[in-house]
Order: structure tokens, then sequence, then C-alpha cells
């Protein structure tokens, strides 16, 4: 699938402002003790047909949920990371460059959770749903969700107030259940495996990608895609996955398009961001 320059970017859950705004963070201000003028900010997204109400929409809301934090020079408004997002961004960084979208490491262990809530608890049950999720559970049976590998939930039962209503376990699979059965049952391998597809039809071509006007634009695209990717996988044992799962083709093509969008992107940034360097 490819783009003609001057086409609008093509529309995906991905590339929402607060999608990209993470991606953006992630890579130009995670790490640095800076903050950045929100309208220089602005005219990144520009380059990625978001407008001006949007990125300010995105700014605003991301503060108010304590992520961002506003610094004031002159007429200026700059915009920093909070611990919090800090905290966020580090865990996105580390799904892209070290937990990697292939597990070729599994130990056969298995985290599994198991609760039974009150229907006066629907909402909560919703929420720690949801966390589990995110966190790369499936659903096995009614009350138990399962994860590969040795998984921290500890925190979302506290925050959710959860203690006594959630039991927590680390097991392996015993006769007669069969590990490839676990990963059919609990987890939708077809659906997983029909994003990275999309991915690759998205990235792996051999033009110019999606008709975005520079590198910048292209890369944080790309790893707003990327991250929106490994954050919904699972991460299960790739010895019970198809030998041609499509993440692993995914991987290649983002790293060697990150690679190649690195330099340019940065040099284009470097003339357009208006940094406010922070004290320690």
């Amino acid at each position: 699938m490819t783009f003609r320059e001057g086409d609008d970017p093509p529309q995906s859950p991905s590339t929402r402002p607060q999608s990209l705004m993470f991606s953006f963070l992630g890579v130009y201000v995670l790490g640095r003790d800076v903050a950045v003028y929100s309208g220089s900010v602005i005219d990144v997204f520009a380059r990625l047909g978001v407008t001006e109400e949007a990125v300010r929409s995105t700014l605003t809301r991301m503060a108010k949920r304590g992520l961002l934090a506003r610094h004031r020079q002159g007429r200026r408004t700059y915009v920093g990371l909070t611990s919090h997002a800090e905290d966020v961004l580090e865990d996105g960084r580390r799904r892209v460059w070290e937990t990697g979208a292939v597990n070729r490491d599994w130990d056969g262990a298995w985290t599994l959770v198991g609760f039974s809530l009150p229907d006066s608890l629907r909402s909560t049950r919703h929420d720690l749903r949801s966390r589990l999720i995110w966190a790369g559970f499936g659903h096995l049976q009614s009350g138990m969700w399962i994860a590969p590998g040795t998984k921290d939930v500890s925190a979302v039962v506290a925050e959710l107030g959860l203690r006594d209503h959630v039991t927590v376990l680390a097991a392996r699979a015993a006769e007669p259940t069969e590990t490839a059965d676990l990963v059919s049952r609990a987890f939708d391998t077809e659906q997983i495996a029909a994003r990275y597809h999309a991915f690759l039809e998205r990235w792996d071509t051999t033009g110019p990608q999606l008709g975005l006007p520079d590198d910048l634009a292209r890369q944080l695209l790309l790893h707003t895609d990327w991250l929106q990717l490994v954050r919904q996988d699972p991460h299960l044992p790739a010895e019970h996955l198809p030998p041609d799962w499509p993440a692993i083709r995914a991987e290649q093509v983002f790293r060697t398009l990150a690679r190649a969008y690195e330099r340019p992107a940065r040099e284009l940034a470097a003339t357009i961001l208006d940094e406010l360097p922070l004290q320690p």
C-alpha cells in the first residue's frame, strides 16, 4: 500500500494525537531534562496533519492527568515530563527496544490471576480486565486469566483495592493440559497476527512510506504504530506460534526503518524544537 506526496496520512487508531504525543515525548524528551515549547510541538505535529487545536487539547488533557508539567519563560509555555510520564514512557521504551516482539526466552512459567467480583464492583471488574489485557493476560476460563512468564500485578491489584478479591499464582502446565491448548484457548492469535500483517502492509514497501513530508513525520508515525502493536501483544512463546509468525518480519522492518529515519529526523527536529533546559 503506497500513498502519493500530498495525500492525507491514512487513519488508524495509532494516529490519534495522544498516541503520537507519547511517541514524540519518548523520542525527543525522555531522559533529556528538557521542556519543549508548545508552539514548536504544534509545528512538528502539523507535519502529520494534526491541527493546532488537537495538539493543544492533547497537551491540556495530559497535563490534567499528571503526565506533563508546564513551565513558563516569558510569554512562552513549555511542557516537560512528570515522574509519572517518565515511568510510562520508560515502559514503552523497554517494550520497543528490549522486550521485542518475539518471545524466544520463555521458560515454561505462567502467571495466573483468579478473581470473582460481585456486581457491585462491576466497574472495578472492567478496569481489572482492561489492565490485565494491557499487561499481556488472556482470558482462559471464567474468573481465570493467564500470561506467559512472570508478571507482577501487585500494583494493579493494590491500586484497584482488590487485595481480598484476587489470587495470583505462578504455575506450569501439567498433564493433561498442553501449553499449545492454553495459547489457543486464552489468546486470539489470528487477531494478533492480523495486526502485524496490517503493520507490514503499511510499512514494508519499497518506496517512500505513506506520502508524509519528511523522515521526522515518518519516524513518529512508525514509532507510534509499533508501540501500539507491542503493547497489544501478549508476547506468546515463539515455539507455540506458527514458524511464519508475522511479528518476526514486522520487527525487522521496524528496526530497519527506525535506523534509517533516526539521523535525518533528529536533524530536522533540532531546527524546529525550542527547548528549555530544566534544573536537576
